[in-house]
C-alpha cells in the first residue's frame, strides 16, 4: 500500500493457509494522477498452496502493470482477458477493485465474484455492504462487463475489503461469516480503526485452512 496524504490511513493483512510461504491472495495498489487517486485491487486466486501461490505471483505482476495504466472501469475487463489467455485448468480468480479520490472521498468499487466491501458511515454509526450486481469471477467468460457501486468516504468513515477466507469456513457460509465480521467491526469502531485489520483477521478466521487478506482504509 503506498503512503497516503494527511487525513487518510490504511492497514493491510495477508496470511497464507497453514502458514505456508505462498498465498493465493494478493494485493496491489497504485497512485495514478499525481497521487490524488488511490487504486487498490484485492485478488483471491483459485486453489491453495504452492500452485495457487505461483499463479498469484504471475497475476500480481501482470495486474500491477495494468493498474493505473487505464481507466479504472476497464481494469477488471482487462484482467479477465489476461486470465483467459493463460488457459489454466484451474485458472479463475475473484477480485475487488477500488478507485478512491483522495481529495473528495468519492469512490467506486467493482467486483468480479468477490465478497462485498463494507463501509462504515460515521453519520449513522453503522456498517453497510456495498453489494454489486453479481458479476462473474475472472477467467471464465469472455467479453464480460463488471458492475460497480459508487459512494463517498466522509471524515470518520472507513472501507473494508477482504477475501472469503476471512469470513467463510466449511461449517459457516459466506452470509453468516459476513454478519459475524460486521458484528466484530461494530466493536472495532469503539476502539478506533488503528490496528483493526490485524485484529479482525485473527479473530474472525476460525481455522487456518484458507488464505486470508484484509484491507482497511479510513478517513479522519
Amino acid at each position: 500500500m503506498p503512503s497516503l496524504p494527511d487525513g487518510w490511513h490504511a492497514e493491510t493483512v495477508l496470511r497464507s493457509a497453514y502458514g505456508k510461504s505462498f498465498s493465493g491472495d494478493f494485493l496491489i495498489a497504485a497512485h495514478p494522477d499525481g497521487g490524488r487517486q488511490l487504486e487498490v485491487v484485492l485478488v483471491d486466486v483459485s486453489g491453495k498452496g504452492a500452485a495457487a501461490g505461483m499463479r498469484a505471483l504471475l497475476l500480481s505482476g501482470a495486474f500491477g502493470g495494468l493498474l493505473g495504466a487505464m481507466a479504472p472501469d476497464r481494469f477488471l475487463p482487462a484482467a479477465n482477458a489476461y486470465l483467459l489467455r493463460q488457459h489454466w485448468d484451474e485458472g479463475f480468480a475473484t477480485a475487488v477493485h477500488l478507485n478512491l479520490d483522495l481529495d473528495t472521498g468519492d469512490y467506486r468499487v467493482a467486483s468480479a465474484g468477490h465478497p462485498p466491501a463494507a463501509q462504515f458511515r460515521a453519520g449513522s454509526g453503522r456498517w453497510v455492504l456495498t453489494r454489486t450486481g453479481g458479476s462473474p469471477v475472472l477467467g471464465v467468460l469472455d467479453a464480460v462487463e463488471f458492475d460497480g457501486v459508487s459512494g463517498r468516504l466522509e471524515p470518520g468513515d472507513a472501507l473494508l475489503l477482504y477475501t472469503d477466507g476471512v469470513v467463510e469456513t466449511p461449517d459457516r457460509d459466506l452470509d453468516t461469516g459476513i454478519d459475524r465480521m460486521l458484528g466484530h467491526a461494530e466493536r472495532l469502531v469503539r476502539g478506533g480503526f488503528a490496528g483493526g485489520a490485524g485484529g479482525s483477521s485473527s479473530k474472525l478466521a476460525r481455522g487456518k485452512s484458507d488464505d486470508r487478506a484484509l484491507v482497511l482504509i479510513w478517513r479522519q
